[in-house]
């Protein structure tokens, strides 16, 4: 019989974090430290581990995986993707803003993580950007309100933003995008003021700048929200012009069960919320701003598309008698999350091959795996991985479950 593996995951403490929502979710006491992700996969920087009471109690995911890929993975996500779990599922609680940041594309990211072996940064420096050779495309569906920034505004619209601002860096780059409106622009314009971060006299100019911001929005400024960014972030990371440069992007508010979809090279930065991320397994991640932790802009710059566009959002299907299975699909081999929402009386069906891993959002619930010859209860915050050998998986009971899984 398969066995269904209960999971254990780490709770990754950044400092965007917040305090309570993860611990509400996990049924853990608040410690006072932010709480900002919550891992379920095999990445090597922070594998989920078995529970007990399993033969195989504390022996990792990606143990779990190397060890017999066929029986955890099968055949045709082992052939593609080699004796690895090709995604990472995330839970992500943002009481402030992360960074401003891009994930590369493959060969990017092969690029990146080779050279920076050959210079000999250590595997988990914090002077590294680039942690693993894979690319990181990432879908996120909100459980609350969700807020960010994602993708290039037009440029037509940025000058218009940036009309009547004070500052030398902001003329600056006012200049470099009338001069030209092509991405190629949009690239030398938010190049030039990234990097201001490192001149020491550009913090006065950036204070100067967010006065004016502030004027206008007092005066009532016709673009509310977006000033209003600038000042929240400028309040959370004085003197970064990572502020200055969410004008340049696309601000975006999710309500709960909308997603967004990030194809690998969009600029974005979360802001506030609550949201399940599913994502190719990897770490890379190269961030411009708004941050304490290493900013690497010229990889950044190197990774990014400075194309205007609007957000992406996935294909979504809703199927069962009340539209209450939700599946999300993007263009990318690794993932495609599904959403259920079921209730007493209901058995609903999973994902029927591959690796799956189940998270119950809230309520009870059981699954059921291979006609019943397996079955595991979870209630809010458990977590499992249903490994491709378990066959057809079926959830029943009364709650919200999250499944990703390969398409």
């Amino acid at each position: 019989m398969a066995e269904l593996y209960a999971l254990e995951n780490t709770v990754q403490h950044y400092d965007w974090g917040s305090t309570t929502r993860l611990h509400d979710l996990l049924g853990t006491p608040p410690d006072g430290r932010p709480a900002a992700e919550l891992w379920l996969g095999a990445h090597p920087s922070a594998p989920s581990r078995v529970a007990g009471p399993s033969a195989r109690a504390g022996t990792s995911l990606l143990d779990l995986v190397r060890d017999d890929p066929d029986a955890m993975l099968g055949r045709r996500v082992a052939d593609e993707f080699g004796p690895r779990l090709p995604y990472l599922l995330k839970v992500l609680a943002a009481e402030r803003a992360l960074s401003l940041q891009v994930h590369p594309k493959p060969h990017l990211a092969r690029a990146g993580f080779n050279r920076e072996n050959r210079l000999g940064i250590a595997p988990g420096s914090p002077r590294r950007s680039f942690h693993d050779d894979q690319h990181k495309p990432e879908l996120v569906v909100a459980l609350t309100e969700f807020d960010g920034l994602a993708g290039f505004r037009s440029t037509r619209t940025v000058l218009d933003l940036l009309d009547g601002l004070d500052g030398t860096l902001v003329g600056a780059v006012r200049e470099r995008l009338l001069r030209d409106r092509s991405a190629v622009g949009v690239r030398d314009a938010f190049s030039h003021l990234v990097a201001a971060r490192h001149d020491a006299g550009a913090r006065d100019d950036l204070a100067t700048t967010v006065a004016s911001v502030r004027a206008r929005l007092a005066d009532g400024s016709p673009s509310t929200r977006a000033d209003a960014t600038v000042l929240r972030l400028a309040a959370e990371h004085p003197g970064d012009p990572g502020a200055i440069a969410s004008l340049m992007l696309h601000r975006v508010t999710l309500d709960p069960g909308q997603a967004l979809f990030l194809p690998a090279g969009e600029v974005h930065a979360y802001l506030s919320g609550l949201g399940v991320e599913v994502m190719a397994s990897s770490d890379n991640v190269l961030r411009a701003g708004l941050t304490t932790k290493h900013v690497d802009e010229a990889a950044l710059v190197e990774c990014a598309s400075f194309v205007p566009r609007a957000p992406a959002s996935p294909d979504v299907r809703a199927t069962g008698a009340r539209g209450q299975v939700q599946t999300f699909r993007v263009p990318v081999a690794e993932f495609a999350l599904t959403l259920l929402d079921v209730e007493d009386g209901e058995v609903l069906d999973l994902p029927a091959a591959g690796p799956r891993t189940v998270l119950c959002l809230d309520g009870k619930v059981t699954l059921d795996a291979a006609a019943g010859s397996s079955s595991a209860p979870l209630a809010r915050g458990g977590s499992l991985f249903a490994p491709h050998a378990a066959g057809p998986l079926r959830v029943s009971g009364d709650g919200h479950v999250v499944c990703a899984w390969v398409p």
